[in-house]
């Protein structure tokens, strides 16, 4: 599966965003989609996942409250509505699929990754 993010830009602290992620190829259904983050200097980072249906979704505790996750099978595209940006949340921001069947927040069990887009928020 090809994986495309986009969304990303400049936003003040406070402000908001939403990011999509298009997938084409195999089933969207089939996989299970995160999001994570790498801000520079540092490693990438779990955000949020969300299982193939949207019944199950976890949440990084750092984000918790503030970003939401949520996918339309339809049309093969999961989001990332974040709301009440940090300069902390500055980072590339990439969209990944997982075919187990339980999300998870681990990187390694990714298979397929898309190329990222940058989040700055400007404090």
């Amino acid at each position: 599966v090809q994986l495309q993010a986009c969304g990303g830009g400049l936003v003040q602290a406070g402000g908001s965003m939403r990011l999509s992620c298009a997938a084409s190829g195999r089933t969207f259904s089939s996989y299970a989609m995160g999001w994570f983050r790498q801000a520079p200097g540092k490693e990438r980072e779990f955000v949020s996942v969300i299982s193939r249906g949207g019944s199950t979704i976890y949440y990084a505790d750092s984000v918790k409250g503030r970003f939401t996750i949520s996918r339309d099978n339809a049309k093969n595209t999961v989001y990332l509505q974040m709301n009440s940006l940090k300069p902390d949340d500055t980072a590339l921001y990439y969209c990944a699929a997982d075919d187990t069947t339980i999300p998870s927040r681990l990187r390694v069990v990714y298979d397929y990754w898309g190329q990222g887009t940058l989040v700055t928020v400007s404090s």
